[in-house]
């Protein structure tokens, strides 16, 4: 398998920016930012004001009203929900509470699936310390300094939260369906690996003609492929063949 990436990388370097990816079945990558630290602390900042809210319908109005409130009823009605509010939110909600939603934001495992019970509970569980110890210092530390967006309780569940509108990733600006009898032009692109595959896209994507010539040579130097077609063309064809062939195994 011939990863010509290491050569190519000063050329044509790959996006450094870090992404959660999701691979379909058709060998399409999908990919979504996490979200940004203030895209995280509105979405908190909304979650209290719907807590917040709960207790004033509560607590607050039928004092209002002169109800006479017990403890059994300020521990089950009151209490109980606003302790749970997150870790039920994202179980019930497919990883998002009501801030997130209105943030577009979802809890997502590193690799793009969706937590089970046990991620969201271990998220829940360390809020106390990642938000409940100095009003937050702890999860903005974190966040700030993981690379990917995570506090401690997403570091715990392998987790992060990332923003549901995600950007168009590489595959998806230059992924056609391609027609069941489609014939592959140069088999031997079976020599590349998926790394350079990314590559090729990504100097697709920026249409520079000197990134593109070289990574045209390095394709046909790798492969031993020869061919009178333009770069472009040459890379577009390389990447529906790997593509098809891929679908194929």
């Amino acid at each position: 398998m011939g990863d010509f990436s290491p050569i190519f990388a000063e050329t044509c370097p790959a996006p450094v920016a870090m992404s959660v990816s999701i691979q379909t079945a058709q060998n399409v990558r999908l990919e979504y930012e996490p979200a940004s630290l203030g895209d995280r602390i509105l979405a908190t900042i909304l979650d209290n004001l719907v807590m917040l809210g709960w207790v004033l319908l509560t607590a607050a109005l039928p004092l209002s009203l002169k109800i006479n409130i017990g403890t059994f009823y300020v521990v089950l009605v009151i209490v109980i929900p606003i302790l749970l509010y997150h870790f039920i939110c994202e179980w019930l909600l497919n990883g998002q509470s009501v801030g997130k939603i209105a943030m577009k934001t979802r809890v997502v495992m590193l690799d793009g699936s969706q937590p089970g019970i046990g991620g969201y509970l271990l998220r829940w569980l360390l809020r106390i310390v990642d938000i409940g110890l100095f009003s937050g210092l702890v999860a903005v530390i974190c966040v700030a300094a993981t690379g990917r967006g995570q506090r401690l309780g997403d570091l715990a569940a392998g987790t992060t939260v990332v923003k549901l509108t995600r950007k168009v990733s590489l595959d998806e600006v230059l992924y056609n369906p391609l027609p069941t009898n489609y014939v592959v032009q140069f088999p031997d692109v079976r020599q590349l690996a998926d790394r350079d595959i990314q590559i090729i896209r990504e100097a697709l994507r920026r249409a520079d003609p000197a990134s593109l010539d070289r990574a045209a040579e390095k394709v046909q130097e790798v492969t031993g492929i020869r061919t009178t077609l333009w770069a472009r063309a040459f890379l577009e064809t390389v990447i529906s063949d790997y593509q098809f062939l891929a679908m194929q195994d």
